[in-house]
């Protein structure tokens, strides 16, 4: 279990580095609901990541002998590509020196989220966001191929849902340590976050694609 764990890793971190979530939380913080939708918004995306992994390991792509099947390396070769593609369209989108970082749209109205939206909007931003879909695959995909057992899957797995929800909770928590006095910090964090967002990544694409094609390659070697 160990080993599938150190394995995960990599994905665990790449879903961790999510900027437009932690963004979106902040500004949650700072809205007339904070700590009920911050919440729900941490519970949705927790959910929105266990749920990916569990049909994944549900659909079983380890081989009889409990290797990794043929199918998993396909699948991440496939989610490599795309990583590598959506990488060098973030570093051609990104602002250019001057212009103002944009935000979602939808961000404008975080202030009126109520509980469910918020919660809505986490299951989304966390199970179907193209990059932490892809990287909850692949880590379901390694997870399933380890020779486990069932319950050590489910273990591994919700490891690696708390180690990819930690930047997500970390403002909530700090909010709920601090209250007011954790303001400037995640006023100063939000606005890194929003200048920086296309630059980490376009970054975090090519480093997490090359890891997880050369992962699919090296399974159907």
């Amino acid at each position: 279990m160990g080993e599938a764990i150190g394995a995960i890793l990599g994905q665990a971190v790449g879903v961790a580095i999510s900027p437009v979530p932690i963004i979106a939380v902040i500004l949650m913080l700072f809205s007339k609901a904070a700590k009920v939708n911050s919440l729900s918004f941490l519970v949705g995306w927790i959910i929105g990541l266990l749920a990916a992994g569990m049909i994944v390991l549900a659909l079983g792509i380890s081989s009889s002998d409990g290797a990794p099947s043929t199918a998993s390396g396909w699948i991440k070769i496939a989610i490599g590509a795309l990583f590598l593609v959506l990488g060098v369209k973030q570093w051609r989108g990104r602002p250019k020196k001057g212009e103002t970082a944009a935000v979602p749209g939808w961000m404008s109205s975080i202030d009126d989220f109520t509980a469910a939206k918020a919660f809505g909007v986490g299951v989304l931003l966390s199970g179907v966001n193209p990059k932490n879909l892809g990287l909850t695959i692949a880590a379901a995909a390694t997870i399933g191929g380890g020779s486990l057992s069932s319950g050590d899957e489910i273990i591994v797995l919700v490891v690696f849902v708390l180690i990819a929800s930690l930047t997500v909770a970390a403002p909530v928590i700090l909010n709920l340590i601090l209250g007011s006095k954790a303001q400037h910090t995640l006023t100063e964090m939000k606005e890194w976050l929003t200048d920086n967002n296309a630059t980490v990544m376009s970054v975090l694409f090519v480093v997490l694609g090359a890891k997880v094609l050369g992962a699919g390659i090296s399974i159907l070697a």
